[in-house]
């Protein structure tokens, strides 16, 4: 769990600056939107497929250039 302690003389501006980099840092925002909604085992298989598909294209169109 993110906890950012402001300190003294500090901004609220800057103690949220903190905060939002120690969240983005722990990829808490990631875990969120993976967990929001439940994916049936072969549709988590068949995107993660697809996805290491679009890998090897993007990687196939980079070593011919």
């Amino acid at each position: 769990m993110a906890e950012v302690v402001v300190q003294d003389g500090e901004t609220v501006e800057s103690a949220l600056r903190r905060f939002k980099r120690k969240v983005q840092q722990e990829d808490i925002i990631k875990e969120i939107k993976r967990h929001s909604y439940y994916l049936k085992p072969g549709e988590k298989r068949r995107t993660k497929e697809a996805l290491a598909r679009k890998r090897n294209r993007k990687k196939r169109r980079g070593d011919v250039e």
